[in-house]
């Protein structure tokens, strides 16, 4: 199976560079056909040169900012039977191909499959209390998965669906700006075939916006978020603020 990397990249030039860093040394470990797509979302700095530098990389211009306009032009540029969307802010642990590929290859009905992040630039108590979110997260989807038949449950930055699932739904919903893109992606999808969650599927992540915003805050914000997605199919937040090193 061929794998498809997109990227969304919006003023990266910091992050972008060791993202595809991990993404390369992953690739070289394994034997596996790959690609790797930068979506140059409406960057002002050298985000676009940064990712042009990395041998391999193929970068796609996507003016019209927004992420899920970004995971949609690198989806429709992809050639890969498995789509994986990370975001640039983001690093591969060891081993995370090789736990996509033997999901995929072992269960020919499985359409999407996410993981945790886990925040590098984190305190020792911001992860403990991540943690606790992602395990009240995980009762909360078990409950409206099983009980209440709502959804699915996608980790935005960190998951892998199958291109032939997203050519069924449509692709990625456009209307969406931030909050809520990934649970819509899981509901939809989840018609169409398994979505698994796990916890064995872990990727490093920046904690820029718990630092930004408070992690209180965005944790109840994505909370909120799935609910109404899960339930109502549209996100109850509309905005959302980027946050960038100055």
């Amino acid at each position: 199976m061929k794998l498809s990397f997109v990227i969304p990249a919006f003023n990266e030039q910091d992050f972008i560079g060791p993202c595809l860093e991990s993404v390369m040394r992953e690739l070289a470990a394994v034997e596996c056909e790959a690609e790797v797509i930068v979506v140059n979302n409406a960057s002002t700095d050298d985000t676009r040169e940064r990712a042009l530098a990395v041998p391999g990389v193929k970068v796609v211009d996507e003016p019209r900012k927004g992420i899920v306009r970004a995971r949609q032009a690198g989806y429709v540029a992809a050639r890969g039977e498995l789509i994986a969307n990370i975001d640039s802010d983001t690093r591969l642990p060891e081993g995370w191909i090789k736990t996509v590929l033997r999901e995929f290859e072992r269960d020919p009905d499985l359409a999407a499959l996410s993981g945790p992040l886990i925040y590098y630039d984190m305190s020792r108590i911001g992860r403990l209390m991540v943690r606790s979110f992602y395990a009240v997260g995980y009762l909360v989807y078990l409950v409206m998965h099983h009980v209440l038949h709502a959804g699915a449950m996608i980790q935005g930055g960190n998951f892998i669906v199958r291109r032939d699932v997203l050519d069924k739904i449509g692709g990625y919903d456009t209307t969406i700006e931030f909050y809520g893109e990934d649970t819509d992606v899981a509901r939809r999808v989840s018609r169409e075939g398994r979505v698994k969650w796990t916890f064995r599927l872990p990727i490093y992540s920046s904690a820029r916006r718990m630092k930004g915003e408070g992690l209180v805050t965005v944790g109840l914000r994505y909370a909120i978020n799935y609910v109404w997605v899960a339930v109502r199919g549209r996100p109850f937040t509309k905005d959302y603020k980027d946050i960038r090193p100055e």
